[in-house]
């Protein structure tokens, strides 16, 4: 059944977040509250399957051994299974601990060693090599699950004896004030740090962000308050958005991963669109590029026309003759808003950015454009554009029960029931929250008479008490600080090192026309790889290094190294030895250190042979 609640009839405010999908089948019963992708589209998901969706895997989680308070770290691609895993580790009292999907090998070992999560959900076997190489040290570390493997029906499994009643008792022991999530993310002294958050900061921020969304949800007919969370809203952003929706009844969709986000939107037809301002700009484009196409220099002029009167309606700019142009270019506002599937009444941008020509121009065909500015120290939102009241350039007014303030060198200073208390197992790291409550954004702005906020950029990194790496705006996804790079190319064996596979590497450059590496790999997880995929015992440790799988998998170890370094430093041939150099073969000081000009001898044939022309990859 294609419906939802109307949002006059929110939830009850809950104290904890295990208790939304409890709250959410009493009010809602069989109807829609989710949709979730599959191959053909979506798949309406009522209130009470998602109820027994999310019991089933907390029951999983408690059969696994997570008790209250215990973290679960979960690093596995935004969307319906990402969120249901997060309901259920706070249905069962556990606290979740976000990581990006595809976050470096480093980013996860240093997760892992410093939030001694309980249990992983990771995203593939890549990811579970990692956890695997530090099973000596994270002793407390029980069951590693990848959703590329028998997926969550693996984590709701030993679980399967239970009875519900066990998961709704970790329900009401829970408390506004136990921590929810530990998301990852660069502090102030460039450090990566758990930014800590109590499921009153997350309820708190969600609840703010509906209540100045309801005058436009108001507007809308009952069940036609649908929104579709677009690839702009990656991290914890799409499950704040999803516990948003479920409080007042708004159904959630999520974009089919891996497929056309405009060609979603236009199929889909949301009545709400969570997408980034790029999206927006591009739609336009796009729409400006085929009436130029179709009709030649007279559609070009005529699209061009359109867009200065859709920008005078948005400015409010009233002239005799809008009504008459309105009917006659209606044409070209058509194309834009069919582009947005034709029922789409509000875009939320969480990053703000959109140039206010493009914010004009959107107003004037009938859809609000809504910008907003927080952090992931915030729980979400901060600020946000009051519907109907179009400000380009600014991400509107803070939200209720949240305050706004600038300090006298311009930086943004925010306080409120949304703002996190500091950093896990960092108390050095958490200069960032001032007295009385005050966090520094990192960012600096102005704010109007109004109390709507522009921002003017990141904080100088030579500012007093700033930095140069600050913390994220939310939704945008922030690892460990990048490395220089240099031409020793020391760091590039520093981030090979990174991968769970890898045991040692020297890079070649210097007097050579381009970068090269010889690699090693580390025999235990070679072992763990023969186990993995199923190779006979009969098959040498030295032939598994050299089979195609394994090449293919350093290649693309090298290809994440060399994305965003200079051209003339990217590593371009690499060639995989079967052994580890040791000191036996007179390779290895017993300091550990590398014997480089010994190795430079050793394998001199395979060397040269990386630099023969073609100069190609050759995958070993």
């Amino acid at each position: 059944m294609r419906q939802s609640r109307t949002p006059d009839s929110p939830l009850p405010r809950p104290e904890v977040l295990g208790e939304l999908v409890y709250l959410c089948a009493q009010r809602d019963g069989d109807d829609t509250v989710l949709q979730r992708p599959v191959e053909d589209g979506w798949r309406d998901v009522g209130a009470t399957e998602f109820l027994t969706s999310v019991t089933k895997l907390a029951k999983g989680l408690i059969a696994a051994g997570v008790s209250r308070g215990d973290r679960v770290l979960v690093a596995v691609p935004d969307g319906y299974e990402r969120t249901l895993l997060a309901l259920a580790v706070w249905a069962a009292g556990g606290v979740v601990v976000w990581l990006p999907p595809r976050c470096s090998p480093g980013l996860l070992r240093w997760a892992l060693r410093d939030s001694r999560p309980a249990v992983a959900v990771l995203r593939d076997q890549r990811q579970a090599w990692v956890a695997a190489s530090l099973q000596h040290e994270l002793v407390d570390l029980g069951r590693v699950w990848t959703l590329d493997g028998a997926g969550l029906e693996a984590i709701a499994k030993p679980g399967a004896y239970m009875d519900g009643t066990a998961v709704r008792f970790r329900v009401e022991e829970g408390s506004a004030q136990d921590t929810a999530l530990i998301y990852y993310t660069t502090t102030a002294r460039r450090r990566v740090r758990g930014a800590v958050l109590s499921h009153r900061n997350l309820l708190a921020a969600a609840s703010a962000a509906l209540q100045r969304l309801s005058p436009l949800l108001r507007d809308l007919p009952p069940g036609e308050a649908v929104t579709l969370l677009g690839p702009g809203t990656p991290g914890f952003v799409g499950c704040v958005a999803a516990v948003a929706g479920i409080l007042g009844g708004v159904r959630i969709a999520f974009a089919q991963p891996g497929q056309s986000f405009a060609h979603q939107v236009r199929e889909f037809a949301p009545t709400l669109l969570v997408a980034d301002a790029a999206f927006l700009t591009g739609v336009y484009e796009v729409e400006r590029s085929r009436a130029q196409q179709q009709g030649g220099w007279d559609g070009a002029q005529g699209f061009e026309t359109a867009t200065r009167l859709a920008v005078d309606l948005g400015q409010k700019k009233r002239r005799p003759w809008q009504r008459m142009s309105r009917a006659i270019y209606d044409w070209a506002f058509a194309r834009v808003r069919d582009a947005l599937g034709g029922r789409v009444r509000a875009v939320l941008c969480p990053q703000g950015g959109l140039e206010p020509r493009m914010a004009h121009y959107y107003e004037g065909l009938g859809i609000s454009v809504l910008e907003g500015f927080g952090l992931v120290q915030t729980g979400g939102l901060v600020t946000l554009t009051v519907p109907g009241e179009c400000r380009p350039g600014t991400v509107g007014p803070a939200l209720d029960g949240t305050e706004v303030k600038i300090a006298d060198d311009s930086e943004v200073l925010v306080r409120g029931p949304g703002v996190f208390t500091g950093y896990h197992n960092a108390v050095g790291d958490s200069e960032q929250v001032l007295p009385d409550g005050w966090l520094a954004t990192g960012w600096l702005g102005d704010l109007d008479e109004q109390g709507h906020l522009s921002l003017r950029g990141r904080r100088d990194s030579l500012r007093p008490r700033g930095s140069a790496e600050l913390p994220p705006v939310v939704g945008q996804v922030v690892e460990a600080p990048a490395r220089a790079v240099t031409a020793d190319y020391a760091a590039l064996e520093t981030r090979l090192l990174e991968h769970p596979l890898i045991s040692q590497v020297i890079v070649l450059g210097e007097g050579r026309p381009y970068a090269t590496a010889l690699i090693t790999l580390k025999r235990e997880q070679l072992e763990y790889w023969r186990l993995v995929n199923n190779l006979p015992l009969s098959v040498p440790v030295e032939q598994i290094a050299l089979t195609p799988e394994v090449g293919a998998e350093i290649r693309r170890a090298v290809e994440e190294v060399n994305n965003g370094i200079p051209p003339e430093l990217t590593i371009r041939a690499f060639h995989v030895l079967p052994e580890e150099f040791s000191q036996a073969s007179g390779l290895l000081l017993p300091s550990g250190r590398l014997r480089r000009d010994a190795v430079l001898r050793a394998f001199a044939e395979e060397i040269e042979a990386l630099y023969e022309p073609p100069p190609l990859d050759r995958g070993r």
